[in-house]
């Protein structure tokens, strides 16, 4: 059966539905879509991503005020990307509720139109990740292809399902975090 998937980067493609290995992805509502439309939110859910943070926490770590973080904390828990865990007793005996994320923006899709808010918003988080990272920690590399409708669809297809399968594998106490940006722009 023949049908339109979508990749991660956000292009469609026909494909067979069977083709394609991953789990189909749901569109983004409209509260989820607001809430990804920001660096700051986008860059909470990659530093609670398996590791549980409290606000303050948070806040140290996006040199941020509280009060702001917060308000970010909370609109991401409202759209389901946070995901409070039980209260516990900080340094002072203050209590504290550490929040991680639930890994929901990975299984939705985003089209086009929707894409623009999230698009400014990954590139912007995605800068000031790697404005505070040494760069010789940053493993970059450019590379300009031709490719035509069929071939774009396959390396969108390729890569989606590679990310997808490292976002998937289980969890290996101690072993490093990595983030990953990709994008896909005309090489003119």
């Amino acid at each position: 059966m023949i049908g339109n998937c979508q990749s991660l980067l956000g292009a469609p493609y026909p494909c067979r539905v069977s083709d394609d290995p991953r789990p189909p992805r749901r569109a983004a509502s409209p509260v989820e879509l607001e809430a990804l439309g920001s660096a700051v939110r986008l860059r909470i859910i990659r530093l609670t991503y398996q590791r549980p943070l409290t606000n303050k926490e948070i806040a140290e770590r996006l040199d941020k005020d509280p009060a702001t973080t917060l308000h970010h904390v909370r609109k991401l828990v409202t759209a389901g990307f946070l995901e409070p865990q039980p209260a516990r007793r900080g340094n002072r005996g203050a209590k504290e509720i550490p929040y991680v994320s639930t890994g929901l923006s990975w299984s939705l899709r985003y089209d086009n139109e929707e894409r623009v808010d999230l698009t400014e918003a990954m590139l912007q988080a995605y800068l000031a990740e790697v404005a505070g990272t040494d760069l010789g920690e940053l493993h970059q590399t450019r590379l300009v292809v031709q490719v035509d409708e069929e071939d774009k669809s396959e390396f969108m297809r390729r890569l989606g399902s590679l990310l997808d399968e490292y976002q998937n594998r289980p969890l290996k106490p101690g072993a490093e975090r990595t983030a990953i940006y990709v994008a896909w722009y005309p090489g003119e």
